[in-house]
């Protein structure tokens, strides 16, 4: 996931952009009110409100403007009024200073649950059908190659053919398949997946690893990265066997 952090403290950035890649989130920097709304589009937004060009609740108005990108305010500002006109101007969530980083984690992962159909109808904006993950017009729909994952209804299908998960295996695909083909930390799998803080043993997802790719058919759909974590991606498509070479010789 790609977080814009608008933030012009470095004590507190440096810090924070590398706890969030350790997540296994892509994060980019800006100092400065400006910089932020002259970057690229992100997935979500960290907003300081304390800038030095212009004020972080004017970022806020500003980038609600014109996109619905999720926001969540970092603010040091002790005044209620603040971080309620924050959220009224269309902020989704804040954190106060000082806070860690599995609070922040888990506070994105909230924002993007509860805001996930709204941003994916902002990504698919313009994209024809054939690029559409979900054709039938349901956001709770995701097509992943020959994979189909209903998240209302939780039912998965392979090739039409609906496979049966155990309740922590669709909790680890919807996981994984939240981003295909991004590398999700064992760290930010079993907070997700399992509980924050959780300390339990981590053999349990090797276990439910094992158990996923037996039921999808084939281990390649999820790649381990060693000493990282694990990622979705449809296998390659199986090439088609060669043509038998002309017979060695006639009827005898």
């Amino acid at each position: 996931m790609r977080v814009l952090l608008i933030e012009d403290d470095d004590r507190v950035a440096g810090p924070l952009a590398e706890g969030l890649r350790r997540f296994g989130f892509t994060v980019e920097h800006a100092r400065r009110g400006a910089d932020g709304l002259a970057a690229p589009d992100a997935e979500i937004v960290l907003l300081d409100l304390g800038l030095p060009d212009m004020d972080g609740l004017d970022v806020c108005r500003a980038l609600r403007s014109r996109s619905s990108v999720p926001i969540i305010m970092i603010t040091a500002r002790d005044d209620e009024v603040d971080r309620v006109l924050g959220l009224e101007l269309g902020a989704d969530d804040y954190v106060s200073k000082p806070f860690g980083v599995r609070e922040l984690v888990a506070r994105i992962r909230a924002v993007t649950r509860r805001t996930r159909p709204a941003v994916l109808d902002a990504h698919r904006a313009g994209r024809g059908p054939s690029d559409d993950p979900a054709r039938s017009g349901t956001p709770h729909v995701q097509r992943i190659g020959p994979l189909t994952i209903d998240r209302r209804t939780r039912q998965v299908r392979l090739d039409q053919s609906p496979v049966a998960l155990a309740p922590k295996e669709f909790d680890l695909l919807t996981c994984l398949a939240e981003d295909p083909g991004a590398v999700c930390s064992r760290r930010q799998i079993l907070d997700t997946v399992w509980e924050p803080h959780y300390f339990g043993p981590t053999k349990t997802l090797d276990v439910h690893i094992a158990a996923l790719r037996r039921k999808l058919g084939d281990s390649s759909w999820i790649e381990n990265i060693r000493g990282i974590g694990f990622r979705l991606i449809p296998p390659a498509p199986v090439d088609a066997a060669p043509a038998a070479g002309p017979a060695r010789g006639g009827p005898r």
